[in-house]
């Protein structure tokens, strides 16, 4: 059966597709299709932002992705949290908004991604955001999401501030501004009503009255449809298991993610052509970059006791926690209404670094902090955490198919700590942190280590409980990346190398992943994306004076 045609068939309502069919269809010339497999948004999980802890594990609200074996973790298997709902992994994760580094968009347009330097970006940045900062030369105010400090008096951010100064680290007004290193205050996507602000709150649920938008939830795109070499639609498969064609008139755009634009490349018969036949799919065109060149942010964890009972446990006492409920659900305030994040710590380990390769998650709670009730629960001990990002990895891992059934999930291996220089920054990263948690005022806060880390002290201790306790920052790029050379699988304006009337446009076109957390970097890539395809002029590429100077 085949469906009337489309101008525009967007394939994938996350951070990227919900800011591209929004755009697509917001000058109302053209008829645009969001598809989405998974459901809605609209859980109290994923709205309410201190919710993301729990939201982030259910099964209903995530694809079930797992790595394979990890070579160099031992063999170990770790699972892929993926949002399986509109606003994708942006309406699971911890929201926090980051760019990076511009030094990591100029290492973009280095490698041959001409158009998305740091000064071509920019723009973008300041595009989407409505930041409670207000109109700058770094900072947008009125744009679709909502931008705002993380701010509470149980997170202990002027000590880490305290500390970072005695530490002999500097700090910084603003991560995403003049300054983008330091110690600083975290900054989140949270709208002013205390609700989680996703590209699916965002961008999506403002256009849904639009006519020429149709956004559908619950429906699989099996592949992406061909007349000769240029893509006509897709074919989808519903929830009552049967298949359909849906024709595009214009435009295919894939935005399912760094593991399933490649997963629909390649079932579509674009990707590398041994692999494609080895799994009896027809190669449409040979591109040996499908797949190839994933990057994550390999996280460690610290964990200290603490010396007094000063941390978000607290908050987490039964009546507490009812109360802020009802205070959240009321009036989009109180402790629910927020990340939990002393401060964000974006440092270089070593002086001949150019940029930051480290991230502290600073976070004033125990890993499995459990609510509590005097005389029914019992308390927790106190404890701080850490999480220790590796902020640029060499290593470099893959994603094929297991099989040519589409409701067969990909296949993914991390290949993290392949490269030995990984390993030695991380080494340097866990001793960077316990220095700084050890310093004061901290460090009159903080007591012992705790399992797995303490202890370890040597490198090959330290390289041991990497291989068997590092974990994913959920922040997957570069499988289907441009400025690769020979490799590269799209080009600068994001158009399938090899075949027409096809983009991608989400975390895998990115050559390299980021400094940072992703959701406000997949978000620029759309919007810079989305002006490309509807021949929109864009801004010219320029600097704050401050750095242009």
């Amino acid at each position: 059966m085949t469906e009337a045609a489309f101008d525009y068939i967007v394939v994938g309502g996350g951070s990227a597709g919900c800011v591209m069919a929004a755009r697509l269809s917001e000058d109302g010339k053209d008829n645009v299709l969001l598809l989405e497999a998974g459901g809605q948004d609209d859980h109290p999980l994923i709205r309410m932002p201190l919710g993301f802890l729990r939201a982030m594990t259910k099964p209903e609200f995530n694809w079930p992705y797992w790595t394979e074996e990890e070579p160099h973790l031992n063999g170990r298997r770790m699972p892929l949290p993926r949002g399986k709902v509109m606003g994708g992994s942006g309406s699971i994760n911890g929201m926090f908004a980051m760019r990076g580094h511009p030094a990591d968009y100029d290492l973009w347009a280095q490698m041959g991604a001409r158009g998305w330097s740091y000064a071509d970006c920019l723009p973008y940045f300041r595009k989407m955001e409505d930041s409670w900062r207000g109109e700058s030369e770094y900072h947008g105010s009125g744009g679709p999401l909502r931008v705002r400090p993380i701010d509470s008096p149980h997170l202990l951010h002027e000590e880490m501030m305290a500390t970072a100064r005695n530490a002999g680290f500097s700090t910084t007004d603003d991560l995403n501004g003049a300054q983008p290193e330091g110690f600083a205050r975290g900054e989140q996507t949270v709208d002013d009503r205390g609700r989680r602000a996703s590209s699916a709150s965002a961008y999506i649920k403002p256009a849904l009255g639009r006519q020429n938008l149709d956004v559908r939830t619950g429906v699989l795109v099996r592949r992406v449809v061909f007349e000769g070499k240029r893509a006509v639609g897709v074919e989808v498969e519903g929830k009552d298991g049967t298949t359909s064609i849906v024709r595009a008139r214009r435009e295919v755009v894939l935005s399912g993610g760094a593991y399933n634009s490649p997963h629909l490349l390649m079932l579509s018969g674009i990707g590398p052509a041994e692999h494609l036949k080895e799994h009896g799919i027809a190669v449409l065109h040979d591109s040996p970059g499908v797949g190839r060149n994933l990057q994550e942010h390999p996280t460690a964890s610290l964990e200290f006791e603490a010396t007094r009972k000063v941390t978000f446990l607290r908050q987490l006492r039964w009546d507490r926690l009812a109360f802020n409920a009802i205070r959240w659900a009321l009036t989009g305030t109180g402790t629910l209404a927020g990340q939990l994040n002393s401060c964000n710590v974006v440092v270089r380990t070593a002086d001949h670094l150019e940029r930051p390769d480290m991230q502290i998650m600073v976070n004033p709670i125990r890993f499995d902090a459990q609510t509590w009730f005097p005389g029914i629960k019992k308390e927790q001990e106190h404890v701080f955490w850490a999480g220790i990002v590796q902020l640029h990895p060499e290593s470099r891992g893959w994603v094929k198919l297991k099989s040519a059934d589409p409701r067969d999930i990909a296949s993914v291996t991390l290949n993290i700590m392949s490269e030995e220089a990984d390993l030695a920054q991380m080494r340097r990263a866990i001793r960077t942190a316990r220095k700084i948690y050890r310093t004061d005022p901290m460090g009159q806060l903080v007591g012992a280590e705790r399992a797995p880390s303490a202890g370890a002290e040597t490198d090959d201790e330290l390289n041991d409980l990497i291989r068997n306790t590092c974990y994913v920052g959920m922040h997957p790029t570069s499988t289907c990346a441009m400025g690769m050379g020979a490799r590269s699988v799209v080009d600068e304006e994001c158009r399938v190398i090899g075949v027409e009337g096809l983009r991608v446009v989400d975390a895998s076109v990115m050559p390299t992943v980021p400094g940072g957390n992703t959701a406000l970097p997949v978000t620029m890539v759309a919007e810079k994306a989305a002006d490309i395809m509807r021949g929109r002029k864009l801004p010219p590429a320029e600097l704050p004076a401050e750095k242009a100077a």
